[in-house]
């Protein structure tokens, strides 16, 4: 049986593609077979076939070298909105089955499926379905992408709290710094080490 994580995060616009794809390029590094999976797209542009393309999305195929963006990404939608609101706009219901069966699928023929979610934990899928419950669906461990700056010890956690009363377990954290300083970053880091309960990943810098 395959690895596979789901990748949350503490916001939105956190970091978690960059994070996916540094995951990804290291374990193909290792001879790995790895697959990515983007469930739910929200901020999408049309391509020159007419068909929906998602940035993230993108960034995940050149990584994986994935060429069937409808396995690894069903849900696309063009409004960069929440993804249950931008499916009601579409007319669309978001399946945790049919999420499942390419998951599965992508599963079969890979070392490692990296699932990465859109917003945080809670976020929406519909009005009665979030990201949790999509990676309660898919059973797999957790990674919690911490933006790291002021207020994220905070946010950190209490998203590993509720990751942890939806039953999943928080196999690690990676640490992501989207604003160019953090005063007493050390301290922050140490802080985070010490209260989350699981090991830190990864440890990526500011980059602009």
């Amino acid at each position: 049986m395959s690895r596979a994580y789901f990748i949350t995060g503490t916001d939105t616009e956190i970091g978690k593609t960059h994070s996916a794809v540094r995951l990804i390029e290291r374990w193909r590094g290792e001879g790995l077979r790895v697959a990515a999976m983007k469930p739910v797209a929200s901020g999408c542009t049309l391509g020159a076939d007419g068909e929906l393309v998602n940035d993230d999305v993108e960034r995940l195929i050149a990584a994986s070298g994935q060429t069937d963006r409808d396995a690894m990404n069903p849900y696309r939608f063009a409004p960069p909105i929440s993804p249950h609101l931008a499916a009601r706009q579409a007319g669309v219901s978001i399946d945790l089955a049919l999420l499942r069966q390419r998951f599965a699928a992508l599963q079969a023929d890979a070392d490692i499926v990296v699932v990465e979610g859109a917003g945080g934990w809670y976020a929406p899928l519909s009005d009665t379905l979030s990201m949790a419950d999509l990676a309660r669906a898919l059973a797999i461990p957790v990674l919690l992408v911490v933006g790291v700056r002021l207020g994220c010890i905070n946010h950190a956690r209490l998203s590993a709290e509720a990751i942890r009363a939806s039953g999943l377990t928080l196999a690690g954290w990676i640490a992501n710094q989207p604003v160019a300083d953090v005063s007493c970053r050390d301290e922050v880091m140490a802080t985070l080490t010490a209260t989350l309960g699981a090991p830190p990943w990864l440890d990526i810098a500011y980059q602009q």
